[in-house]
């Protein structure tokens, strides 16, 4: 089996780790859960953080076939429209999108020819679809929970998770957002779980708890079945429950949740304009 190549970048503003994933230098390659900077005081963007995958990938000679998202994030916006102008490829997310659009398309009161079937986006991955990445061969797990859509990319031996699982010591991901069902979390963890105890296993997000300074994205299968702070060998379906529902209550929403959703349910792309030739985005009163 070949194995990926991995080159991760942290950022800082809303702790995503976004990845780029290639055969080998001068190959093929993947962008995974990439992300495009919004100021929320102006309300404006800017690619300072998709810019360092970008000249990552034209420094390696690497030609970028796929743009691949987890699921329609609520803590950061998509850099997947920019990037897919700069370096082409598909935007790709799992085919349930379709449940997250139609949760959302009422929520924001977008506008009336929106979509709710995916077709914004190139692809829509079925589970257990397998796809190429030059040399590498990926296959496509449903993982929902977080969401009614997640799902992750095993890419030879790296599993790429989004916001399945976090690290051992932080854990698993909140399931208190629309569509989200921490039942249906465990079993999709159980699931990743099976897979051999090497596997790499690459996050979408690290929040150091306060023994530990530094961020960090990568454990193992094996780490995470032995070490998992809501997981760990033993734990069950009723307490994992329960312990999502309590933690899940002492959450706020996530600070972009707002405009994120947005853009992400589009494929990283901004609103029609209005008459006036703007685009906006919408705030909608006391309904999250």
């Amino acid at each position: 089996m070949l194995i990926p190549q991995v080159a991760a970048f942290f950022d800082q503003g809303t702790s995503t780790v976004s990845y780029v994933v290639f055969d080998q230098a001068g190959g093929r390659a993947a962008l995974i859960d990439t992300v495009l900077d919004y100021d929320a005081k102006s309300g404006r963007t800017s690619t300072q953080s998709a810019d360092r995958l970008l000249e990552y990938v034209t420094s390696q000679g690497l030609k970028v076939e796929w743009i691949l998202e987890t699921h329609a994030h609520a803590d950061h916006l998509s850099a997947a429209a920019y990037l897919k102008a700069k370096l082409g490829g598909k935007v790709a997310i799992g085919q349930h999108i379709d449940q997250v659009q139609s949760i959302f398309k009422p929520v924001f009161g977008l506008e009336a020819d929106f979509a709710v079937d995916g077709s914004q986006f190139d692809h829509l991955f079925a589970a257990e679809e397998v796809f190429q990445i030059g040399d590498l061969s990926g296959r496509v797990l449903f993982v929902p929970g977080h969401t009614p859509a997640d799902i992750a990319f095993l890419i030879g031996d790296a599993l790429f998770v989004g916001d399945t699982l976090f690290m051992p010591d932080v854990g698993s991901a909140r399931c208190d957002f629309p569509g989200g069902d921490a039942g249906l979390l465990y079993d999709s963890i159980q699931q990743l779980l099976t897979l051999p105890d090497a596997t790499r296993v690459f996050v979408c997000h690290d929040y150091p708890p306060e023994h530990r300074s530094d961020v960090q994205w990568q454990s193992s299968i094996a780490e995470q079945r032995e070490g998992n702070i809501h997981l760990h060998a033993g734990a069950s379906k009723e307490a994992f429950i329960a312990m999502r529902r309590a933690r899940d209550q002492t959450l706020g929403m996530p600070q972009l949740i707002l405009p994120a959703i947005q853009i992400n349910i589009r494929a990283g792309d901004f609103p029609p304009a209005e008459a006036d030739g703007q685009r906006y985005l919408k705030i909608p009163l006391d309904i999250l």
